[in-house]
């Protein structure tokens, strides 16, 4: 998707199919194998952690501007930036198998492995942004979007302050739907004017005027 490009949707609200899956993945378990690479960076990873030490993710954090933001606003933690774009991390100063800057980290890895692996070994999060995810616009691709993905459950478990932002109102109306259907939680979605732009597409999108939303929520 370009940065300065508008989200056209033939869809006019939320996908008719999306409680469905929403309910359908919270009541089961995918067994879909976890990719190579990120089998690999999520033991790298664990290897990093400091036993009692917040954790906070930065969920598609491309270049990780966002990740060095969050490093600075939250120094007590360890900040880790995942995007599945090596091309993206590398700009951002990122080497094979994984960065360590300060207590900021970053790796290559699959969004919905790596939150099945870390779910799977108990780790819960301070905090866990998802900064502008690619909205998969066309009805026909609901699935690709995260709230109607078989991972969704996983990103759930980690628990946290979880932050969705979107310039697509819709998929955070979407969003907010199926936290309420999977966790009971009434959850508004807050437009915003960011008075310090954390990722290239806030930056280009408040620039162009796009609307900006926000989904924000404590998981237990």
């Amino acid at each position: 998707m370009s940065l300065s490009a508008e989200v056209h949707s033939s869809q006019t609200g939320p996908h008719e199919n999306l409680e469905a899956l929403v309910r359908r993945y919270a009541g089961s378990e995918t067994r879909k194998p976890i990719a190579e690479h990120t089998g690999k960076a999520f033991a790298w990873l664990a290897e990093q952690l400091e036993p009692g030490r917040e954790l906070i993710f930065d969920s598609g954090c491309g270049t990780g501007e966002s990740t060095r933001q969050l490093a600075c606003r939250y120094p007590q933690a360890q900040v880790v930036g995942i995007d599945q774009s090596s091309h993206r991390l590398a700009r951002g100063g990122w080497r094979h198998p994984g960065t360590v800057r300060d207590n900021r980290l970053l790796l290559r890895a699959e969004l919905g492995d790596l939150w099945r692996l870390a779910s799977q070994a108990g780790w819960r999060l301070r905090a866990h942004y998802l900064l502008y995810p690619n909205p998969w616009p066309k009805p026909g691709q609901l699935q690709r979007r995260w709230h109607a993905h078989p991972a969704f459950p996983s990103l759930l478990a980690l628990g946290g302050e979880l932050v969705l932002r979107t310039n697509w109102d819709i998929y955070a109306r979407e969003f907010a739907l199926a936290l309420e259907w999977s966790l009971g939680l009434t959850v508004p979605v807050t437009p915003i004017r960011p008075e310090s732009p954390m990722t290239p597409f806030e930056r280009k999108y408040q620039a162009s005027g796009h609307g900006l939303f926000e989904v924000r929520c404590l998981l237990a």
